[in-house]
């Protein structure tokens, strides 16, 4: 029972040491409790609250107050505390004042902060460019113009815009715009389709009442599309087409009441004419009334009413429809009317012009009436030679041929005219071609144009007067001339372009040279190809021969070039694909995968400097690199997220053993504590790591349970040891007692007596028991009956070894022996250490070693079983040192 006496000599002594030793490495570190505090909590004081409990006492009590959480911040001492109080922090001055205070001292709150802050920035930005987004709807549905390319661009900076605040607001104006956009659709639809609809009024065949009533519609319509708020959205060129068809139509019109009219007042004339009796009309009078009316309109009821009149001429009496006098030439208003008195004259001819010349006739007034004024002067001009050779014309041929020579002279003098006027307004606008800024191009087509036109109406009009033409050629020379500087400047750079495509051809043919002598490098042949090809494209025009000459020469000399180029990228290319594979052949489980990687990645940036390919195949093979090295990197950080989440779980399973041990050290037992202690050091070790961050926080909170748990023991042993020490002390003094009785044949004992003062006396535990009850037993059988003389001369002879053991342990135990025995405890101590140098040389170990606990508790059960006389002094001296070894729990 009494190996309590000697445990921290042996194998619970080196676990209760490591552990005391850490308990006093962690109490001597900053903010850990002292030595003091230590001592006091385990003589059962309460200690008082150490710096970190009381900070985070104060973090308890922030409840969200930011103010405050900075405050605490800037005074707390540990980085844990400080890290939970960041999380209250959000608004942008303390976020700032926090960052900067811990920028160089705590990292983990600094980059909490700036997280945050960048946050702000962000969404300030955000905001900003909403802001703009919406300033510009605003401007867009305050402008005249929309156009959808306008909203579309607006849709496209909303859509890269985060800011749900100006949501609501944007949503607003953009259904505004939405609108506006639909309201210029419908606008547009329908200006195309009122255009539509008045292009058909053409050919419609409608009267002129009809007509004019759909023609006012679509024009008031037109009128109120002009005025509404998105006509600025209507196309100019539409706006332009409805304008001149409505011009069109309004002449047709016009043209169409004026025949309707003509026909109205001649269907009056025969009307009253038919109605007077046929002698009371004169043929003469009737064709001049009949000519002095509004011109017949060129079709069907036009012809019916000039059959009509010519009826009338022919029911006439013959004297009445032939007079003295020469027919009067025709008007211009009747040429629809000639026709019928062509058919006329030819049906009542027995004699006069043969059939060519009325062919003729025919065919001159067919020109006339489609306008041809030059095929008319043609035909006019063969009929004049027919008929100087003697042909005589009736009066009615006579009278249809007066009347288109008549009209021949008019269109002429009437063309002429128009010429003249159509050449002056040729030369102004030929004169105004030099105010405009128009393209070289378009002045160009403009001036050939203009004397394409000019040349028209020479064929048309006849030749122009000299002075006309003067003016006309010197205002077009003036108009073209910056035409023609543009052009010869453009020959030039023409001229330039070959030049410089020449010099591309020379640098080439150099470089093919230089490939040719071997001193290649194909980074420099690469970027030299690459160069000239873009200089190339960037050559400009060129003329036709000249362009297609150097063409061929460049594409030859690109094909030099480019054949070794492309071998020598094919190997770049092999070379790429190799990294490229053994990229992902890298384990990303491997901790050297990462430096791997890294010289893979290297060796790509060498070669893509030593040899870049081109842009599509570089750019395909570095995604396919990046996206190996992005799989490593995936693969390492879910191995990382694994790592951690095992980690937690370690973390899990060791706080659990801490608050196993922390709620058994105060039931602990000696008995119990060591396997405790043995089991949990197993199983720690077990476990596995925990996260870095709480590492330190968990080590110390299993120490400390450690600690507890074997400050615990270490109290029940020493109290157990004291109460031990104490029983063996009076079961000793008993036996001694009974041995001086033994000693002293004057002394009066009662065998009775000892026993029942023995059996007073609490049972020994660990063996002591045995050894104390032997020495009793056999001192009581000396005293019955036994050999008492005997066993009074042994306990007298045992003195000396007795003293001798005593002091042997006294030396071993510290104890100081008093001056009386210096001598002899000097001389044991020499003899001791011989002994263990002896002994250290046998077995090649240090003699301490040997000395464990269990040679201690031998001897001392040896010294505790010797029956011995033995003075108060030796008395004193065994009981200091039990008291010893109890109070040092050996």
């Amino acid at each position: 029972m009494f190996e309590f006496l000697f445990k921290r000599q042996g194998g619970d002594k080196a676990a209760a040491g490591a552990a005391g030793k850490e308990a006093q490495g962690r109490s001597s570190q900053p903010g850990q409790p002292a030595r003091n505090e230590r001592a006091s909590s385990a003589a059962g004081v309460p200690a008082a609250p150490t710096p970190r409990e009381q900070q985070a006492e104060q973090l308890s009590h922030l409840n969200g107050d930011e103010a405050a959480a900075v405050a605490f911040i800037l005074s707390c001492d540990f980085s844990e505390l400080r890290l939970a109080a960041a999380e209250l922090i959000h608004s942008r001055p303390q976020l700032e004042q926090v960052h900067t205070a811990m920028r160089n001292l705590d990292r983990r709150v600094a980059k909490l902060m700036q997280s945050r802050l960048d946050a702000i920035r962000h969404h300030e930005s955000e905001l900003r460019r909403g802001q703009e987004a919406l300033v510009q709807a605003r401007a867009l549905l305050d402008d005249a113009l929309l156009t959808p390319n306008h909203v579309a661009e607006l849709d496209r900076k909303w859509a890269l815009t985060v800011a749900p605040e100006l949501a609501a607001q944007f949503d607003a104006v953009r259904a505004q715009l939405g609108q506006r956009l639909e309201q210029q659709v419908q606008l547009q639809r329908a200006m195309i389709d009122r255009l539509a609809a008045l292009r058909q009024l053409g050919s419609s065949g409608l009267d002129a009442t009809a007509l004019g009533e759909r023609l006012a519609t679509l024009s008031r319509e037109q009128a109120e599309a002009l005025v509404a708020p998105g006509h600025p959205a209507l196309p100019r060129s539409l706006v332009a087409d409805f304008a001149a068809e409505q011009a069109r139509i309004g002449a047709s019109l016009a043209t169409l009441e004026q025949d309707q009219a003509a026909c109205v007042a001649r269907e009056a004339a025969l009307a009253q004419w038919q109605a007077q009796a046929a002698a009371e009309l004169q043929a003469d009078s009737l064709r001049k009334q009949w000519q002095r009316l509004p011109a017949l309109p060129s079709n069907p009821l036009g012809a019916q009413l000039q059959d009509r009149f010519d009826a009338l001429l022919a029911s006439l009496p013959h004297d009445h429809r032939e007079s003295r006098q020469e027919p009067a030439p025709p008007s211009a208003d009747s040429q629809h009317a000639h026709k019928s008195a062509r058919k006329q004259g030819q049906a009542a001819q027995a004699k006069g012009a043969d059939q060519d010349f009325l062919g003729r006739l025919d065919a001159m007034e067919a020109a006339l009436e489609q306008g041809s004024l030059g095929m008319a002067a043609e035909l006019d001009k063969s009929l004049k030679d027919s008929k100087d050779k003697g042909l005589r014309l009736t009066p009615a041929q006579a009278d249809r041929l007066a009347h288109a020579r008549a009209e021949l002279k008019r269109l002429s003098d009437w063309a002429r005219w128009g010429g003249n006027v159509s050449r002056e307004e040729l030369i102004k606008a030929v004169e105004t071609l030099a105010t405009e800024q128009l393209a070289m191009s378009e002045l160009a087509k403009k001036v050939g144009s203009m004397r394409e036109r000019w040349k028209a109406l020479d064929g048309l009009s006849g030749p122009a007067p000299r002075s006309l033409w003067e003016r006309f050629d010197a205002a077009c020379t003036i108009a073209y001339a910056p035409a023609a500087a543009h052009f010869r400047h453009l020959a030039d750079e023409r001229h330039a372009n070959a030049a410089r495509g020449q010099a591309l051809i020379d640098e080439a043919q150099g470089e093919i040279a230089r490939l040719a002598s071997g001193a290649a490098d194909w980074k420099h042949v690469s970027g030299t190809v690459q160069n000239l090809r873009s200089a190339w494209s960037h050559l400009g025009p060129i003329d036709r021969k000249e362009k297609k000459r150097l063409d061929s020469l460049f594409s030859e000399a690109m094909s030099t070039l480019q054949g070794p180029l492309e071998q020598q990228r094919e190997q770049a290319m092999q070379v790429r694909e190799q990294l490229i594979e053994e990229a992902l052949a890298l384990d990303p489980h491997k901790r050297q995968a990462l430096d791997q990687l890294r010289e893979l990645q290297h060796r790509w940036q060498e070669h893509a400097r030593a040899l870049p390919l081109e842009r599509k195949v570089e750019q395909a093979l570095w995604q396919r690199f990046r996206a190996a090295c992005d799989a490593l990197f995936a693969g390492r950080k879910e191995h990382a997220h694994a790592a951690d989440h095992e980690r937690r779980e370690h973390e899990t399973a060791k706080e659990a053993l801490c608050a196993r041990l922390e709620a058994a050290a105060p039931e602990v037992t000696p008995a119990s504590a060591g396997k405790l202690l043995r089991e949990a050091a197993a199983e720690w070790h077990a476990i596995g790591p925990v996260p870095r961050a709480h590492e330190a926080r968990i080590d110390k909170r299993y120490h400390a349970a450690v600690a507890a748990v074997q400050h615990q023991a270490d109290v029940a042993r020493r109290a157990a040891g004291l109460v031990l020490a104490g029983t063996v002390r009076d079961k000793l003094r008993l036996t001694q007692a009974l041995e001086t009785a033994l000693a002293n044949p004057e002394a009066l004992t009662n065998t009775a007596d000892w026993r029942a003062r023995w059996d007073a006396l609490l049972p020994l535990e660990d063996g002591f028991e045995a050894i104390m009850r032997t020495r009793f037993d056999a001192a009581l059988d000396a005293l019955d009956g036994g050999d008492r003389l005997g066993y009074a001369r042994t306990l007298e002879a045992n003195r000396e070894r007795l003293l001798h053991d005593l002091l042997r342990l006294e030396i071993a135990a510290g104890i100081d022996s008093g001056a009386e025995f210096a001598r002899e405890r000097l001389k044991l101590q020499v003899e001791v250490l011989q002994d263990s140098l002896k002994s250290g040389h046998q077995s090649g170990q240090p003699a301490q070693r040997k000395a464990g606990p269990g040679a201690h508790l031998a001897a001392l059960r040896e010294l505790l079983a010797l029956p011995a006389l033995a003075d108060a002094r030796t008395e004193a001296r065994i009981e200091q040192l039990l008291l010893r070894q109890a109070k040092e729990g050996r």
